[in-house]
């Protein structure tokens, strides 16, 4: 596998903050076209323009026949059809993902956009960074200014009339989704059309952490989560206007969607822990201690081969612009990182299962794109028969030593085809111990079978992530390849014992569905999850120290009869093991082995001020802090919208994609949404 360029990573890096002010107005230049130049806001029609002479800084057009396919601007703008309906394609209608975008093409794809924007009147809805991406195509390709000047077929070089595109859908059908959850396609204003009342979407229900007394519960169990898919499902939802229902946030997938600067592990074992005390921002009575993982990175010369069998989910559920045609150019990204010592299967499934593709070597992806270019929706959906077929094909090129996986594309919805979701998990589980593993990556709105998605990730010893967006499928299948598809520790569980000299009471934040009986904690044969190479993992846990008198209500436990008494006063300890907070304790298993390896870290009873923690430490308490405010936590104390803005804004760091700054623009939209 390579690596991506990191170049290239940086393409999908917007800070808001650095938008720049902007003047809007309208040119009716067609009937049918809305084009731009600066001036003010005339017949309601608005965009973003900076204040350059657009016309000046323009290139030569003769020059800029053909626009590279990995151009900077391209996927942002690929992106940019997807949100409002007007799919960026080539002449063919095939998605954007190999050869170079012919100039003609380029304008007559902006053209469709400006003309669903007019119709819609959808122009005063663009971020900023929609609308500096607009600016920065005219100031590169002058598009508006060739449209403006009436130029735009007549230059010689247009290629469609041969061979049209396939017709866009028309917005003003997409406003059928129920308002319940989300009206949109994903990232968008505009939606998918569903018909009236549609809504399967599905979320297992939280019952959120309480404070556990020491006293009775000195002990803390659960299994890591790498999955971020709540954390994009949650971006989906707000960027529609609309707060995500309370059991669709799963606040430890907020905190680990984000990587994080935590040393890399200089020894033999897979992974660095850290930790760090400070005051709990939303209550500063209380503490909050940060545990951080952080999974040893491997070089791009050092991956070892893979054997992906792509599971990709026609079925007629899958019509809409936010679900195949977003896969198709998901998958393409992928594939352009595989070389020859990799192996691509695809396997499709609608009324029945099929194999589009046989065993393919990695560098071959002409024919690898050409399969998933041709890819159609249509029919019900035999999951259960696709699953069967992919792993059958992953079992034949089963590589020894490499990485074997089946990556499941889809909306969740299996309701033809396997005799029992029991069935279906058992298969799984079955070849998870062959080591092949699932990953899964979810699709589109309205059908969204999340829960379903959530626990087969689980059980195949995967992960799980929601798509909304090409720059999402950047971030999970480029950027982060390795963490997504390598496994470097499986069944990786944490347990902490609190010292009831230091700590009356603590709360786990979040991981409600990873929790773990404490004696699992040294049974091998438990399940639990997976990390991936460069992978980082966060948990949080809020705690009472011992002497404050806290306004959370504890469980009352009568007083042990048959063990030493808990308030610490005649606990056997040496002086050092009595300045510790905490012990974590850590449990894992190479890929392959059977018998896990474990790892202690003391803690010790040594806060410090919230100005003197780390970046990571502040960013991570300022998402739980968002993720509180979203749930609606009874234990949210004064965490709101405000405190996760001034906990973020000094703490994002390098942020090298530029994730960390658009949490802040995430931020912004659940105010409008609230």
């Amino acid at each position: 596998m390579r690596h991506p360029n990191s170049n290239e990573s940086n393409s999908d890096n917007t800070n808001p903050s650095q938008a720049t002010p902007r003047r809007l107005r309208q040119l009716s230049v067609r009937p049918i076209l809305g084009a731009i130049a600066l001036g003010g806001l005339v017949g309601g029609l608005l965009i973003h323009t900076g204040a350059i002479s657009l016309g000046q800084h323009s290139p030569a057009l003769g020059d800029l026949n053909r626009i590279p396919a990995n151009h900077p601007q391209l996927d942002r703008l690929v992106e940019f059809g997807d949100r409002y309906g007007c799919p960026i394609r080539y002449a063919d209608g095939s998605p954007i993902f190999r050869r170079p975008l012919q100039r003609q093409e380029l304008i007559e794809a902006v053209e469709t956009c400006v003309e669903v924007l007019n119709q819609q009147n959808l122009w005063s809805q663009l971020s900023d960074a929609e609308s500096e991406l607009l600016e920065t195509l005219d100031r590169e390709f002058g598009i508006f200014n060739l449209l403006a000047s009436g130029d735009a077929a007549d230059d010689g070089s247009s290629i469609r009339e041969s061979s049209p595109a396939g017709p866009e859908p028309a917005l003003s059908t997409l406003q059928n989704a129920p308002a319940q959850y989300g009206t949109g396609g994903i990232g968008s204003r505009s939606a998918p059309t569903y018909p009236p009342g549609y809504n399967r979407e599905e979320y297992n229900p939280i019952a959120e952490n309480r404070f556990l007394s020491v006293r009775s519960n000195p002990l803390s169990t659960f299994s890591i989560d790498v999955d971020s898919a709540a954390y994009s499902n949650v971006r989906r939802f707000l960027r529609n206007g609309q707060r995500p229902p309370v059991d669709a946030v799963r606040i430890e997938e907020l905190i680990n969607y984000f990587s994080y600067d935590y040393p890399e592990p200089d020894g033999d074992e897979p992974f660095s822990l850290i930790t760090e005390v400070s005051a709990a921002p939303w209550n500063p009575q209380h503490q909050l201690v940060h545990i951080g993982l952080q999974g040893q990175s491997i070089p791009s010369d050092d991956l070892p081969p893979a054997n992906l069998v792509f599971l990709l989910d026609v079925s007629g559920s899958m019509n809409f612009p936010d679900k195949l045609p977003l896969l198709k150019s998901a998958f393409s990204l992928l594939v352009n990182e595989l070389d020859e010592d990799d192996t691509v299967s695809i396997v499709v499934y609608a009324g029945a299962a099929g194999v589009v593709l046989e065993p393919t070597p990695g560098n071959e992806n002409d024919a690898i794109l050409d399969a998933i270019a041709q890819l159609e929706a249509g029919g019900s959906t035999a999951g259960g028969e696709g699953v069967q077929l992919a792993y059958q094909l992953a079992r034949e090129q089963f590589i020894e030593d490499g990485n074997n996986r089946v990556i499941l594309a889809t909306d969740g919805d299996f309701n033809v085809g396997t005799s029992s979701e029991a069935g279906l998990v058992r298969l799984i589980e079955q070849e998870r111990d062959n080591d092949i593993f699932l990953t899964v990556l979810g699709f589109g709105t309205g059908n969204l079978q999340d829960a379903k998605m959530e626990q087969l990730a689980n059980h195949g010893n995967g992960n799980y992530a929601y798509i909304d967006s090409v720059m999402e499928a950047r971030k999970v299948l480029v950027n982060e390849m390795g963490a997504t598809l390598l496994t470097l520790a499986k069944d990786v569980k944490i347990q902490v014992e609190f010292n009831p000299a230091k700590v009356q009471a603590y709360r786990l934040i979040g991981y409600e569905n990873r929790l773990l009986a404490d004696e699992d904690f040294n049974d091998d044969s438990q399940d639990a999850g997976e990390l991936g190479a460069g992978h980082s993992v966060t948990a949080l846990y809020e705690v009472i120290p011992v002497g404050v008198e806290s306004e959370v209500e504890l469980p009352e436990v009568d007083d042990l009869r048959y063990q030493t008494s808990a308030d610490g006063d005649n606990l056997d300890l040496d002086a050092e093991t009595a300045e510790e907070m905490m012990l974590v304790k850590l449990r894992y298993k190479d890929p392959t082995a059977e018998t896990s390896q474990r790892i202690d870290r003391p803690v010790r009873d040594r806060p410090v001020s919230l100005s003197q923690t780390s970046d990571d430490f502040r960013f991570a308490a300022a998402v739980a802090a968002f993720g509180l405010w979203l749930r609606e936590s009874e234990f949210r104390g004064q965490s709101d919208l405000t405190l996760a803005r001034e906990l973020a804004q000094d703490a994002l760091g390098g942020d090298r994609h530029g994730y960390r700054a658009e949490f802040l623009e995430l931020l912004e939209l659940a105010r409008v949404a609230d």
